[in-house]
């Protein structure tokens, strides 16, 4: 045992498994509080910083991660998942040499469900599945941080053993992509050169399969985590099975765990396959739903308030309290970005307006940058307020909304950074106190009603209003319109493609056209004039005659 763990009882299943006695200790309930709790950094100092700072500063609030009951639910079972896996994978009795034993019967034979000996499987599988957003991914990410990835053994014999290993579901649920990716990955871990060896495309899925299940049981890993698993709907049903049956193998046959994530889009395909496994389900399934208004997401909203980066900080109210709830709906990755662009947008109007607003974070305010913000998810928000499941299944992915988020700072920080160096720069949103982007609304509409997209319109506005300063909305539009005009539809010249003439060869008498068409006119068959002229022969029993 470690020195962490001498003064830790021991209990009997794990005794003596090297595999499991090198782990970090199993966590209290206080323990993993503690240990999972992530706060940015925060000194009130910094509220004086100049803008383009605190744009940096408001940038730690993705690293904000406070643990609630789900998050600690989620820490128990991995935890015993993980080990639970080990327990019938001692390096220490015969039962592990039967196991690299069935693996090359298995390579041999380029079968999974080969072997030679009996062995004892205790591995469960395990499915997280909750919708977009909701935190699942940096949980267990958060989670698995605390094993390490790596522990090198000396005794009984030198192996490498991979605690766990997460990988991302293929986009077409093919089962040689995931093994390709699992040989990258732990090239990475052990600079091995098994995706040169195992990977070639050239390889059957049979070759690499088995390759991939002797290479994780060598290796002893204890977790592999798929991400992602609603990437299967999007595959063929012949991929999609072939995938499922090589995770369920894998638990089943080799002893590996399988942790499985996804949102419900994904429910559909588990129900049907991967949860009637034996063993598939051994730890059961966690389904995460949006967070309630309750004392928990108080909680949460309470410690997250405490980050404030403006130059006053804005007390919490009950109005504040509602609006975060009903822009983001208990999704916490939405409320934390929603709090962060807030700030900015405060910040942003304070610093290049030139006026002393006070930075304060209102009610209308948060309105304001919802609006903007989450525009793309405004299906999904729908969708949440009327607690449609089925309309939910489709919206899986918040990519969109971390762009969003990522090319609003960016913009900011050189607006702010040019601004503080003496260069006007413009207000990123409209502002009821600068008459220059009054009806902006209305002249964007009516550009988009030309049939322009938005972003286009937008660029053409603030070139019409540079150019002429002072105008009204119905001046802009019709300068803009001019000038689209001018512009002309935008045709690309078409190639005249170059005919080649053909040229005729002319025909000589040795030609057999020639032959067969001369002697054709006097009537003889196409046959004997060939024969007559020579360009055939006769068959030998003629020529014996």
């Amino acid at each position: 045992m470690t020195k962490d763990n001498a003064d830790l009882p021991e209990l009997p299943e794990y005794f003596g498994n090297s595999f499991i006695n090198r782990l970090p200790p199993v966590l209290s309930i206080p323990d993993a509080l503690r240990v999972l709790t992530s706060l940015p950094i925060h000194r009130d100092e910094e509220r004086q910083y100049p803008s383009h700072l605190r744009c940096h500063c408001l940038l730690r609030l993705g690293r904000y991660f406070v643990p609630m009951e789900r998050h600690l639910q989620l820490e128990v079972r991995l935890s015993a998942l993980l080990r639970q896996g080990y327990v019938g994978r001692n390096p220490t009795t015969t039962d592990y040499l039967y196991r690299l034993h069935n693996n090359h019967e298995r390579v041999l034979k380029k079968d999974l469900s080969a072997a030679v000996h009996p062995v004892e499987v205790t591995a469960s599988g395990f499915s997280l599945i909750g919708c977009s957003g909701i935190g699942k991914t940096k949980s267990v990410e958060r989670i698995l941080h605390l094993y390490p990835k790596i522990i090198h053994h000396q005794e009984p014999f030198s192996l490498e053993q991979v605690v766990w290993l997460k990988l991302e579901c293929p986009h077409k649920g093919s089962v040689k992509q995931l093994c390709t990716s699992f040989f990258h990955e732990i090239d990475k871990l052990l600079h091995t050169r098994n995706e040169t060896r195992y990977g070639s495309s050239r390889l059957s899925v049979d070759t690499m399969v088995v390759h991939m299940a002797e290479v994780a049981d060598r290796h002893a890993l204890g977790l592999l985590v798929i991400d992602e698993i609603q990437h299967l709907m999007r595959g063929p049903g012949a991929s999609r099975d072939d995938l499922l049956n090589f995770l369920v193998a894998l638990v089943n046959t080799i002893g590996i765990p399988v942790m499985i994530i996804g949102t419900p889009a994904a429910l559909p395909l588990l129900q049907g396959a991967f949860r009637q496994a034996r063993r598939a389900s051994g730890l059961g399934s966690l389904i995460w739903e949006r967070h309630a208004d309750d004392a928990t997401w108080n909680h949460f909203i309470d410690r997250m308030w405490c980050y404030q980066w403006t130059r006053e900080p804005t007390p919490l109210t009950n109005d504040l309290r509602r609006v975060l709830y009903e822009e983001s709906q208990g999704i916490v990755d939405l409320v934390v970005k929603l709090y962060m662009l807030t700030q900015l947008q405060a910040i942003q109007l304070n610093a290049l307006t030139g006026r002393d607003r006070g930075e304060r974070l209102t009610v209308g305010l948060f309105k304001h940058v919802a609006a903007d913000a989450f525009r793309l998810l405004a299906p999904m928000i729908t969708a949440l307020k009327r607690n449609d499941l089925a309309a939910l299944q489709k919206y899986d992915d918040l990519q969109p909304l971390d762009n969003y988020v990522f090319q609003a700072f960016q913009k900011a920080m050189m607006r702010l950074s040019s601004d503080s160096a003496g260069t006007a720069a413009e207000p990123p949103y409209p502002s009821p106190t600068s008459p220059a982007k009054d009806g902006d609304d209305a002249i964007l509409a009516s550009l988009e009603a030309l049939g322009l997209g938005r972003d286009v319109a937008k660029v053409l506005l603030s070139q019409a209003r540079m150019e002429n300063p002072g105008l009204g909305a119905l001046d802009l539009v019709a300068i803009i319109a001019a000038k689209l005009r001018e512009r002309g539809p935008e045709v690309k010249p078409v190639k005249a493609r170059r005919r080649q003439e053909k040229i005729l060869m002319p025909l000589t008498p040795a030609d057999l056209r020639v032959i067969v068409s001369a002697d054709a006119s006097a009537g003889a068959s196409a046959y004997d004039a060939l024969l007559t002229a020579g360009a055939i022969k006769p068959p030998l029993w003629d020529i014996a005659v």
